[in-house]
């Protein structure tokens, strides 16, 4: 019995220190995998052109419409229509300054259609201030039944002359952050005119040619769409009111003729503009 009791303490204490080993190589790996440095993980290299929007496109960075901040240059096509309304002519026959007054005449100032450059930029969401630039060139004449009927009808081809008017614009937009972005807007116009010629070819020998310098208010209605990108196509109408004054003479300043009238040309433009 003694010697049963001893085996089964020997086999029970065999099988304990085997237990005891086997745990024992269980949890080395464990703690060695815990003590073992972390692997940060290496990010991805971006692919080539990875977050780049092209000039014409709309990506998911593109603002949409047009808001505070935003400064634009726009490149359009321009036609000026002056309407020529409310003609007073006058006409001198010698160096003494009186005026007979020429009740049936009236003058007449041709279309004329140039590129126009535009700067604009918006003091806030709505309200915006833009800048026109051009340069037209418009031949004059003289219209009515008392213009002298030398060799044909009664006109008298007056001259030609450039102009620049230089207007400025303050335009409140509807519908800022918007693809399509109607407004409305008044400003001011000042006119220069240069380049000026009399009509050297002319019966009566009126080749000098001057104007004044000259101004109005202004106002005008269009819209701005954003295309691609920033792209966008705008179309404008303006209505100036200006009232001119010019003079036309002989070179021995004997025969002179003088106007006033109101050129209150109306400026149509169509264009494509980029914001920055």
């Amino acid at each position: 019995m003694v010697k049963f009791r001893s085996l089964f303490t020997a086999v029970v204490a065999g099988v304990a220190a085997l237990a005891g080993t086997a745990k024992a190589q269980t949890a080395a790996p464990n703690a060695a995998y815990v003590n073992a440095p972390v692997m940060q993980r290496i990010p991805d290299a971006p692919k080539p052109g990875a977050g780049h929007c092209g000039l014409f496109e709309t990506c998911a960075s593109t603002k949409i419409g047009l808001g505070r901040g935003d400064f634009m240059i726009r490149l359009s096509g321009v036609g000026v229509l002056p309407q020529d309304r409310d003609s007073n002519v006058s006409l001198s026959t010698n160096s003494g300054g009186s005026y007979t007054h020429l009740n049936h005449t009236h003058l007449s100032t041709t279309n004329q259609a140039m590129p126009e450059l535009t700067v604009e930029y918006f003091i806030t969401d709505n309200l915006s201030v833009d800048l026109i630039a051009t340069s037209t060139r418009h031949e004059v004449a003289a219209l009515g039944s008392d213009v002298p009927a030398l060799h044909g009808p009664r006109k008298l081809d007056v001259g030609s002359a450039w102009v620049l008017p230089p207007t400025l614009t303050f335009a409140w937009h509807f519908r800022p952050h918007k693809r399509f972005n109607p407004y409305v807007g008044v400003g001011a116009t000042a006119m220069w005119f240069h380049n000026m010629n009399g009509n050297h070819g002319a019966a009566l020998g009126l080749t000098k040619l001057n104007a004044g310098f000259t101004g109005g208010p202004s106002v005008n209605v269009g819209f701005d769409y954003q295309i691609v990108g920033n792209w966008f196509f705008n179309a404008d109408v303006k209505q100036m009111f200006v009232r001119m004054h010019a003079w036309v003479e002989n070179p021995q300043e004997t025969l002179k003729v003088k106007a006033h009238e109101s050129l209150d040309p109306t400026v149509v433009s169509a264009g494509i503009a980029y914001r920055f």
